[in-house]
């Protein structure tokens, strides 16, 4: 195992990482506003019926809700 020192890793870090360039390039606002105005998210059929399922069986089995959060 080869000792590096603080300088060598810090030169090595240098090289591989790029700079950052900490000035925006351009001011974010209207894009924030070209996103809010765009159309919500379609949600799928799949997705509602998958939260349908879901609520039947916490309904029917109620100790179910500990099996879910255990896997979350």
């Amino acid at each position: 195992m080869t000792n590096y020192g603080d300088e060598e890793i810090q030169r090595l870090l240098k090289e591989v990482i790029p700079r950052v360039d900490r000035e925006l390039r351009q001011d974010l606002w209207p894009a924030m506003l070209r996103r809010l105005d765009t159309p919500r998210t379609f949600v799928p059929w799949y997705d509602w019926a998958l939260i349908a399922t879901l609520s039947c069986w916490v309904v029917l089995f109620p100790e179910g809700i500990l099996h879910l959060l255990y896997h979350l």
